[in-house]
């Protein structure tokens, strides 16, 4: 039986979920003409090349740090990802074109439904300004959520850590880390915010999903926070990407 592959590009790739996820999606589900890989490429503009290579591969996620840059290998882009500036899969399409999409939309929108109150009128203050970062800022604003993004450096629609204080704390009740600050296996890592600052009322959100409880959510659950890491939104998007890559429409 002729197989389909799919896969995933980034790099380094040592904690990536995808490709233990989808085996283990494909055995449970009996689908028995495909196959998942990883493709831990140093640089992008190696992409055409694992193309080349893999003839039969129809589909890719892409994480960090290629979620943006990867824009410029695309033939076309879905809607939403064209409006935020972002991919995290890929779908190769008949006529070898390739087509690019923000499942990671769905997964946080879902996610952030699930976690945060529907009433509640919450500002989200986004650590990192990343292409995970414009997805979540992307959905946030949907929600009708007032966004802050902190970066190193401040700019015209950012603020630096440094410029944090309890009257940012106030305004803005859900605070999302997107930068990969205590991703495995630099546990010690984690975002420089006043954690003294959070209280009972705070709803803290980490994309992280190893280890299940970072450095950052460790902080706020101490503080009365209430935390949730990115394990979710990665199991939603993972099913959403699968779902593009065999939708006979491209």
């Amino acid at each position: 039986m002729i197989k389909r592959e799919f896969g995933l590009i980034g790099y380094p790739l040592s904690h990536s979920f995808s490709k233990g996820y989808f085996a283990e999606k494909f055995e449970r589900e009996k689908i028995n003409d495909a196959s998942y890989r990883n493709f831990p490429i140093e640089k992008i503009s190696l992409l055409p090349a694992v193309l080349k290579e893999n003839p039969a591969l129809i589909g890719l996620n892409v994480t960090i740090p290629y979620k943006e840059v990867v824009l410029e290998y695309l033939d076309e882009l879905a809607d939403d990802a064209g409006e935020i500036g972002a991919v995290n899969t890929i779908k190769r399409c008949p006529d070898g074109t390739l087509k690019g999409y923000n499942s990671d939309l769905y997964g946080f929108a879902e996610t952030m439904r699930r976690f945060i109150p529907s009433s509640s009128g919450l500002g989200a203050l986004i650590l990192g300004t990343g292409g995970a970062a414009k997805a979540v800022k992307y959905i946030c604003q949907r929600a009708g959520l007032p966004t802050l993004s902190v970066s190193r450096r401040p700019g015209k629609d950012r603020i630096s850590y440094q410029a944090l204080d309890r009257g940012v704390f106030d305004s803005y009740r859900v605070i999302i880390n997107t930068t990969p600050l205590g991703m495995h296996p630099k546990l010690d890592a984690f975002p420089e915010i006043p954690y003294e600052y959070l209280t009972e009322a705070h709803y803290l959100l980490d994309l992280i999903y190893n280890p299940s409880e970072t450095q950052f959510l460790r902080k706020g659950r101490l503080q009365g926070s209430k935390t949730k890491n990115g394990m979710e939104m990665l199991i939603l998007q993972a099913e959403k990407s699968w779902e593009i890559w065999n939708d006979p429409s491209c």
